[in-house]
Parts: C-alpha cells; structure tokens; sequence
C-alpha cells in the first residue's frame, strides 16, 4: 500500500516513493539506473546509459516549445546510507521504510534520500506529464556524487546541446545556489606494530551524535565522535599506561562521524581510575554542548584479559596523538560572505586496516591556496606521527557567473511564486557543477531543490509543503525558458 498517494504533489511523491524501493547507495546504483533506463524506454524517449551507470534522458519541448533551446536537469542519483546502530535494515536489499511525520517525510531509521532522490523524482514527474509546459529538457542523473563526484567526472557531457543547466541538488528553499567550494580527499595511514598484554579490557562507545553532511553543517560545530574519541584517549594516556586493542569511528568521510568505538587495556588497578575519567569527560561534554548534542551517550564496559593482542605502547601514543592533533572542523570563514564558511575539513572515518589505521578527511574550501595549506597541514600532521597520506577525489570550486542568463529567470520566477526575492548564495558543500564547467565551460549553472534537514544523517527529513513550492518553482522556470 502506498504512503504518499494523498500527499501534494502526488505525482513527485509517487516517483518518490517507488525509486525509495530500490536500493540506492553509493556504488549500489546498477538498479536505480536501469529502472531509469526503463522508464525512458517504455515512453519511447532516447536515452543514454553510460558504462559507469550514468543517465540521460532527452525529452521534446511541449507544444510552442519545440525549437527552444534545450534544458538541462541534473540530479544524483545515489543516496548516503546512514542508519540507527540498533536498526537491522540491510541498505543492499531493503527498501527505505517511508513515513510522514509534522509535516516531513522521514524514513524509519534510515537516511532518507531526499539528497538527492527529490532531484530524480521531480525531472521522471516532468517526463511523465504531457501538459507541463517547458523546452526540451536533457535529463542528466548521475551515480556516486556522494563518494566524490566519480558520476560527474565520467560523464560525456558532449552529446548536450543545451546551455541552461538546472541542478537539483540545493537543501534550501529560500536560496538560488550560483556557486560552491572544491575539495579533496586525504587517507592518513600510521602504521601499527602489536604485542601482547594482559589487563583490564575497557571497551568504550561514543554514540548518539547529531552528526550531519561535513559541507552544510560544519558551521554548526556539531560534536565528531572520532575526534572525541582522540581527546578522550589522549586525556586518559597523559595519566595512566594505556594499551588500544581497537579502534573505529564514522562511515563517510562526508558525514560528520556520529559514532566512535574503542578498545584499550590497563592495569588492574588503573580500570577504576579510567572509567571514572570517561565519565567526567562525557559530563564536560554535555557541558560543552550546551544541549545542542541531546542524544550523546558514552558506554563502558569492562572485562579481565590475559594475553590479548595489542598495538604497541608507542605504536598506541602515535595513533593516539595523533587522533588529538589533527585538524578537524571549520577553519576560515568567508571574507567576502558574512558568516558563510570558506575553509573546513572533516575526519569522516577512522578504521583499522591489515597494515595501520586508516584516517579519512574530506576538505572543502572555495579558496584554492586554502585548500592546499590544510591538505598540507593534514600530510605534516601524519607524517609527525609516523605515517603516509594518499591523496583522491580532487573536484574544483563552482565559480559565480556575474553574465548568467539563467538566474535572472529563476528569480523572477522565484518572486512570482514566493513574492519575495531569493537568497542568492555560493555554498561550503560540493556541487557537481564545478565538473560540469570544467568539461563544458559555456554552462549557465544554477541549483534550487526544497528543504531537506540533517542531510547525510538518520534524521534526515523532507519537508513536504517546501517539496510543492519548489516544484512549482521549476515548472514555472522551465515555463519561462522559451
């Protein structure tokens, strides 16, 4: 039975709802292309379905808009796979589980996909419609924006003829998006040696973070659960002789790591003294939070080892310094835009690998020359404490287009449909236009979409009422695109 079938506007939410049935995730996405394969097919549209599973769909303009210039939409089509630490939902086979909650659809557990599955059910709503007025549109869905934009750099963008490029990929209503920061990824590796110890095992779990997408809320200072964990590790080792046996945080280095586990073993007599120095520790963060982290939890538990494999006692201080020194957050704010962030960098994961533990970091910034200090401020940082970097995924920055031909449509269109003028913004988090440009500078690239909240998260919600306005919105946009 259908959740959204009363909810405005039915169509999009129908689109919605069936693409939340097919799992989705980042490099999961052979089944969502297919099925937009399919659609294309059954309505007799050409289409092209590139060998890394990218989509596009080429549709006619309606009547009195067949020889306008074309019109290019652009969606992801994968979704962040974030769940609840209890839930059992299998991101591989299971369909999202939908509901409306105080005016937002939500999935039970789950993220929800709005990011950027809204995009994919907006431009299959158009394309399905016969009495939507608009040129032809060039409907472009790409795969694995979420790992690093990997869809939008193999894509062959010379088959387009259009110009005016309409992502849909903004979580904010009231603004027009004309611009946004670059980035790159770097993997600190600190090599581990191991030896065997015998103690008091203390297993401790920071949980229950807000978290967040590491672009849109970094400026929210909300609370890393990897970077705790070093504080906390390193705090603990500055008054006792501790031993890490496991170590792990986050999921995506674009995700604000919402939690943190480790292993560490002490001597006997040190176990009390450690596990009261955990909980004064949990209760200066709930201090430091100030209540914007209401769902923090830290638990304990403790067991007596004998010859339990552990790293080293160097190897532990490395891997723990190292933890407590490297950057993490918002570094510069824009000097240009009041109170809009610049320069940032998140510790996304931390995992242990066969040959050290592997530290993920996702660094935005608008300003390249910022970007290259704290990429080198990051390498010098794991090379103090013994270790190598490898460095992926570089994507350049969205430049503002002072001539752009679409944005004064959009915001006549915005003004029309909100009486009120939109926020025009450039944005900390990546975008994939700036790739776009970089393949096709003639662009004309704009970004819109609804309010979508704690994106990359288990909160992540919809609001529906925003949903309507914005497809408004768009129909009126491509309605003036004549």
């Amino acid at each position: 039975m259908s959740v959204l079938s009363e909810i405005e506007p039915k169509e999009v939410f129908r689109f919605f709802e069936e693409i939340s049935a097919i799992p989705r995730g980042s490099m999961d996405t052979k089944r969502i292309s297919d099925y937009l394969v399919k659609f294309a097919k059954d309505r007799d549209l050409k289409v092209i379905q590139d060998e890394v599973n990218n989509v596009i769909i080429f549709q006619p303009g309606t009547e009195g808009y067949e020889d306008s210039e074309p019109v290019i939409l652009q969606g992801h089509m994968d979704m962040v796979c974030e769940k609840t630490s209890d839930s059992d939902h299998d991101f591989k086979k299971d369909g999202l589980k939908l509901y409306v909650e105080d005016g937002y659809l939500k999935a039970k557990d789950t993220t929800l996909g709005g990011d950027d599955g809204i995009a994919v059910a907006m431009a299959l709503t158009l394309m399905d419609s016969n009495d939507i007025p608009h040129p032809p549109v060039e409907v472009v869905f790409t795969v694995d924006e979420e790992l690093g934009m990997d869809g939008a750099e193999a894509i062959d963008l010379s088959v387009l003829k259009g110009k005016k490029l309409i992502n849909i990929d903004s979580e904010e209503e009231r603004t027009l998006t004309v611009g946004c920061a670059g980035g790159v990824r770097y993997q600190s590796l600190i090599p581990v040696e191991k030896e065997t110890v015998s103690g008091e095992k203390i297993e401790i779990q920071i949980k229950g973070l807000l978290g967040g997408h590491s672009g849109e809320e970094i400026h929210r200072q909300r609370g890393n659960a990897n970077k705790m964990m070093g504080r906390l590790l390193y705090h603990m080792e500055s008054k006792a002789e501790i031993y890490l046996s496991e170590i792990y945080g986050g999921s995506k280095d674009n995700v604000i790591a919402m939690e943190a586990v480790a292993s560490i073993v002490v001597a006997e007599n040190d176990a009390e003294k450690i596990v009261s120095m955990i909980r004064d520790m949990e209760a200066i963060w709930n201090t430091e939070f100030m209540g914007e982290e209401p769902g923090l939890t830290v638990n304990v538990q403790t067991t007596k080892e004998k010859d339990i494999e552990v790293f080293s006692k160097d190897t532990t201080k490395r891997v723990v310094g190292f933890l407590a020194a490297c950057p993490n957050g918002l570094q510069e704010y824009s000097r240009k835009v009041a109170g809009a962030a610049e320069t940032s960098l998140n510790l996304g994961t931390v995992e242990m690998k066969e040959n050290g533990v592997e530290a993920a970091f996702l660094i935005r910034s608008s300003v390249d020359s910022r970007k290259q200090q704290i990429l080198e401020q990051v390498d010098a940082v794991t090379k103090a404490f013994g270790g190598t970097g490898t460095i992926s995924s570089t994507y350049p920055a969205w430049q503002y287009n002072p001539d752009s031909q679409l944005r004064p449509i959009m915001e006549a269109a915005y003004k029309e449909v909100y009486k009120k003028d939109p926020e025009i913004c450039i944005i900390h988090g990546g975008l994939e236009c700036g790739l776009f440009l970089g393949k096709r500078p003639d662009l004309d690239c704009v970004s819109c979409g609804p309010d979508v909240l704690d994106i990359h998260s288990f909160n992540e919600r919809l609001d529906i009422a925003s949903t309507q306005r914005s497809w408004e919105f768009l129909k009126l946009v491509l309605k003036n695109c004549k």
